[in-house]
């Protein structure tokens, strides 16, 4: 194990740390659990997005309007807290020749959330890896999430939801295609 790794007793330490006994048999095996758990929270940092992404062009030539999939969910950490945040995100884009598979979405956003993370940097994340991969005419994210750190500690607002959005391509100048596309986005 590299110096870098945190440890089950690096967990057993942050538990005594508290005034815990993390010999206590509720807590004997949380740190395995936890170890475990963070390890799949941060598994986006293994994941290449470019790789997530293997466009194909087989019946896109002639699709030259918006592709949202809404409803993607999102599970992340704050970088400042180490808090959950989550939420729901909306990704589209207008093609220019190649297609992704509908679940690469999905797997595009899982892959930044599963990083230490602010919503801002995120949103613009995904965006500009379908711009950079696809390069499609357009593309459109909007993230919309509750943040732990704000509901739990601090002011203390439950229930709050934090909207980022990002616009790349065509949907910057076009007000019809962003009006479209926010529309789209928009949940019933």
């Amino acid at each position: 194990m590299s110096q870098k790794e945190f440890s089950e007793g690096d967990w057993r330490r942050l538990i005594a740390s508290f005034g815990e006994d993390p010999d206590r048999p509720g807590l004997v095996e949380t740190p395995a659990r936890v170890t475990k758990a963070w390890k799949h929270w941060t598994s986006g940092y293994g994941q290449d997005p470019v790789e997530l992404l293997k466009a194909f062009e087989d019946g896109a030539e002639q699709y030259n309007e918006l592709i949202v999939v809404r409803g993607i969910p999102v599970y992340s950490h704050c970088e400042h807290h180490l808090a959950p945040f989550f939420g729901k995100a909306t990704v589209g884009y207008v093609p220019n020749g190649k297609i992704v598979g509908l679940s690469k979405l999905t797997r595009l956003v899982d892959c930044f959330a599963k990083r230490l993370q602010v919503q801002e940097r995120m949103t613009m994340q995904i965006a500009n890896a379908l711009m950079e991969v696809l390069e499609p005419k357009a593309v459109g994210v909007v993230v919309k999430c509750r943040h732990l750190c704000m509901e739990s500690r601090g002011i203390r607002t439950p229930g709050e939801e934090t909207v980022t959005s990002a616009m790349l391509g065509e949907l910057q100048p076009n007000l019809a295609m962003r009006t479209e596309f926010l529309a789209l986005a928009r949940e019933n």
